[in-house]
């Protein structure tokens, strides 16, 4: 379909969300070409040999409700370029410090069961949205500033998402193993639990588990980037890598009469569009506040991690922290710029459903802790600690580790500033106007932002490139309509 004398687009950058705006101005008939600095696609999506041989590691997420949930994703033929997706026995399983654990089942009428006293109140909180994930989903990835296409449904979950989640938790959930469940659900957030919208991400993640699970790619994440790309040549388009753009590069593409989306933090689209940009939307980048950070560490060991609770080992991810008192406190620290002395930890370990990313009979696990952003403090002792605290014997298991440091994470990947994994701070403001009040926009008609740093922000979802693709293509068109008028 013919649109206007544009035909060529530039994207920056090869995570999710710039592989997803290039498929979509594909699919529009452009000439798509993408940029990528490094040796590998796939930005933070990428899965590395960071220990000893044959022992695959995810650099970045490893698990990915959001994926197979994206409306987007699920719309492309990704199965067909090897995308596979594997689940655990439940989505999610959590160690408590009477050596049992609690697990959120995928199934909701299991899940009741599972939170005792508590299930019908974890019912009555999910189940509207697992019910209609795609009309829900479709809503909740998405900007904020526009009129949701199911207004009554999304006003329900903002009445709870926009909580606290202290103050949810007091309010709907009892017994010690549901809120420490909940605590764990929170904690993606990375904000403290007496901050808004702690209980956002804790609900979006507890309705996707049950909606669409919380699987894991075969062979690792990277088939993710991969199956993307492999759609995006279908269609014609191209990926560069090793293709670092810098300030004088980005002159010589923009010259091109082309459009250009950035899948790029803001501070890095002000280095590369400088005076392209309003002094005024300069300022609200340089101003993009970033969030806390991960640290993160990749483990090759001898056997599966030797969990008390054997429950541990119906699911791919666990969350190491206890209570949901001792999860709070960790977290609040974090936000108060502290580093936690039992830091909630986010665990995977792939290998119990996917033998393809070790030797036979080796495991891998992959786990981090939330630290201030830019931290130098070494957090392997703490996070070790806590691991051993619900699997004794953990170390004996350990054949090799890599830290990932802030800085090492930054250093693998620019977007990720100062080791913040989300994309920028989820605070109230950011929420909504993300980087700023422009959203991708940046007053360059042919010039979009389409990174985690706009809505709906951080997770493996392509919707960030996927809206900023298609505000693109509808500016180019009214822009093309306006000329034929006059």
């Amino acid at each position: 379909m013919k649109r206007s004398g544009l035909r060529r687009a530039y994207v920056i950058g090869s995570g999710p969300n710039g592989l997803a705006a290039a498929i979509v101005l594909a699919q529009a008939g452009l000439s798509v070409e993408v940029f990528e600095a490094e040796s590998e696609p796939g930005g933070a999506t990428r899965t590395l040999p960071l220990t000893l041989p044959g022992f695959h590691h995810d650099f970045g997420s490893a698990v990915h409700p959001l994926a197979v949930g994206s409306p987007f994703f699920s719309t492309l033929p990704l199965a067909e370029h090897g995308l596979e997706w594997i689940h655990g026995e439940a989505p999610l399983a959590h160690p408590l410090n009477d050596g049992t654990a609690v697990l959120l089942e995928r199934d909701l009428s299991l899940a009741e069961k599972e939170l005792g006293p508590d299930g019908k109140s974890w019912r009555r909180l999910v189940q509207p949205f697992v019910d209609r994930w795609d009309d829900f989903a479709s809503d909740g990835l998405g900007p904020i500033m526009r009129i949701p296409r199911h207004p009554f449904l999304m006003a329900r979950f903002a009445l709870a998402a926009l909580q606290p989640a202290q103050r949810l938790a007091d309010h709907h959930l009892a017994s010690v193993r549901a809120r420490a469940l909940f605590a764990g659900l929170a904690a993606h957030s990375f904000l403290g639990f007496d901050q808004p919208l702690g209980s956002s991400v804790a609900l979006m993640l507890g309705i996707a588990a049950h909606a669409v699970g919380w699987p894991i790619p075969y062979g690792g994440t990277i088939a993710i980037p991969n199956s993307l790309l492999a759609h995006l040549h279908t269609l014609g388009g191209r990926v560069h890598t090793s293709r670092r753009i810098d300030a004088q590069s980005f002159r010589e593409i923009s010259g091109s009469n082309a459009l250009i989306l950035c899948d790029t933090s803001p501070a890095q689209l002000v280095l590369l569009a400088g005076d392209r940009l309003t002094p005024s939307l300069r300022r609200a980048m340089n101003r993009f506040r970033h969030g806390p950070a991960a640290f993160k560490i990749d483990y090759a060991l001898s056997d599966p991690v030797p969990w008390r609770a054997p429950e541990c080992r119906r699911a791919i991810t666990v969350h190491i922290g206890g209570t949901f008192e001792q999860i709070a406190a960790a977290e609040n620290a974090v936000a108060g710029d502290r580093h936690a002395e039992q830091p909630f930890v986010l665990a995977a370990q792939p290998t119990l459903f996917d033998h393809s990313r070790a030797p036979e009979g080796k495991h891998i696990l992959w786990a981090y802790c939330h630290v201030p952003n830019g931290s130098t403090f070494d957090m392997t002792e703490r996070i070790e600690a806590q691991i051993e605290r619900f699997a004794p014997g953990f170390r004996d298991c350990i054949l090799s580790r890599h830290i990932s440091t802030p800085a090492k994470l930054e250093s693998m990947d620019v977007n990720l500033v100062g080791g913040d994994i989300n994309g920028g701070a989820l605070g109230v403001g950011q929420f909504v106007f993300r980087p700023s009040i422009h959203n991708y926009a940046t007053g360059d008609p042919n010039l979009y932002l389409c990174s985690a740093s706009t809505p709906p922000g951080g997770g493996v979802h392509g919707m960030c490139g996927f809206h900023a693709a298609h505000l693109a293509l509808q500016r180019m068109s009214k822009r093309q309509t306006e000329t034929t008028v006059h």
